[in-house]
């Protein structure tokens, strides 16, 4: 037997402190659990537990981050999506084995990471001895926890399957997290392909191509056309490059203000949705994202209205998004929502059949399901027609640009040599 010294707190909000003999640490948090008591410091050792102050001094120690003050327009802790899946998949796991909620969030914030989430998990722990319910102490952290992610919890908690919920909630947001990954790791080689060749074209035309010309300058002869342009271009570039990049910066900055304005965004997302391949990619992960959030939604009791409204927060672009906002006004009965979507010819037509069977079977979830699958499907294909487009396209370009260089280069060569010789 060992001898574990606690500090914990009452159902009621008291701290309250002492000792409990238990052969190991999982025995002595039974035991204060029994009392009615959620632990915030549990040490092997008989010694007097640290005082609150300290416990909290400590909590706040080096290597892990603190939150004294939240000034005004500064942000709390943030966690990442890869830690807050971690954080639910835990929690789902140490519910699921029986311990309660309180004493779960104790037990993971235990750990100490020296990352924001010890800060958010302690302060959780700290809500729910208070008495705040958990979906409530996650919808005081919107940086952190979606309107979806909140929704899910408060309709577990008032089902009595929170643990179901969570694990859910995981699948959910992985599967989520596998379709963005895919689009980034198919639009990663491409993006290397360009930086690349702009890269080495700059680097041609800067330090390679005005050594020529100064040779060329010298010898007074010539020059054919295409390296007289390769030269008048490297000349630009060289005296007025500080003004392009100028120009350039200020452009990009002006797009990304712009883009962040209602018109600018819509306008933008209107454009993704019409260009070839891309359409596919972006409509294919769209709707597989909405079947599957309103999947969840409605498999965990949210109502359908409500269900519409936080599935339109949480779509990437804004003219689907505005679709499935204008369904929402349209929807009658609360239940019906395949005439709806089908009414502003933006959903496709697959899609609202499927949905529309689901509804007549009673069965919305499991539409929603297949649903989410086929626009999975599809978003691979669309992928892997992207890549199996865009690199030779890619290729070619970045070839055609430095064989003009060369060719360039050579002409000139050619006529200097061919002069010389006679």
């Amino acid at each position: 037997m060992a001898v574990f010294s606690y500090m914990a707190k009452s159902q009621s909000g008291e701290r309250t402190s002492g000792t409990v003999d238990a052969t190991d640490r999982r025995a002595a948090l039974l035991q204060l659990e029994r009392r009615g008591l959620v632990p915030i410091v549990l040490r092997e050792g008989g010694s007097a537990a640290p005082s609150p102050a300290k416990a909290e001094k400590s909590k706040s120690g080096k290597g892990k981050p603190t939150v004294a003050f939240n000034w005004p327009g500064r942000r709390g802790p943030r966690m990442k999506m890869r830690e807050v899946l971690l954080l639910t998949r835990e929690l789902s796991d140490l519910l699921a084995s029986g311990m309660t909620l309180g004493n779960a969030l104790n037990t993971l914030a235990q750990r100490e990471t020296g990352k924001a989430q010890d800060v958010i998990i302690t302060q959780l722990r700290d809500e729910i001895v208070q008495g705040d319910s958990l979906s409530d102490a996650l919808a005081k952290r919107p940086e952190t926890f979606s309107t979806l992610f909140v929704s899910m919890v408060r309709a577990g908690e008032a089902s009595g399957d929170l643990a179901g919920v969570l694990e859910r909630l995981c699948r959910h947001y992985e599967r989520v997290q596998e379709a963005r990954e895919k689009v980034l790791m198919a639009l990663s080689y491409p993006a290397i392909v360009i930086a690349v060749g702009i890269l080495t074209i700059f680097f041609v035309m800067i330090f390679v191509v005005p050594r020529f010309s100064q040779i060329f300058a010298e010898l007074g002869s010539t020059l054919p056309l295409p390296t007289q342009i390769l030269i008048q271009f490297s000349t630009v570039l060289v005296r007025y490059g500080w003004l392009m990049a100028l120009i350039i910066v200020a452009l990009f900055v002006a797009g990304r203000h712009y883009l962040r304005q209602p018109e600018g965004r819509r306008r933008w997302h209107e454009a993704q949705l019409r260009l070839p391949v891309i359409r596919g990619i972006i409509s294919a992960g769209a709707y597989a994202q909405f079947a599957q959030t309103l999947g969840a939604l409605l498999q965990n009791g949210v109502p359908v209205l409500q269900a519409l409204s936080i599935v339109e927060n949480t779509m990437g672009n804004s003219v689907i998004a505005g679709e499935i906002r204008n369904a929402r006004n349209r929807v009658t009965d609360g239940t019906t929502i395949s005439a709806p979507l089908a009414a502003g010819r933006i959903f496709p037509v697959l899609l609202t059949d499927m949905l529309a069977v689901g509804e007549e079977t009673g069965d919305m979830t499991g539409a929603l399901t297949h649903i989410a699958h086929r626009y999975e499907h599809e978003l691979d294909r669309s992928v892997k027609l992207l890549t199996t487009i865009i690199e030779p396209v890619l290729i070619l370009a970045i070839a055609v640009l430095v064989g003009f260089v060369a060719i360039s280069m050579l002409l000139a060569v050619f006529d200097l040599t061919s002069g010389l010789n006679v």
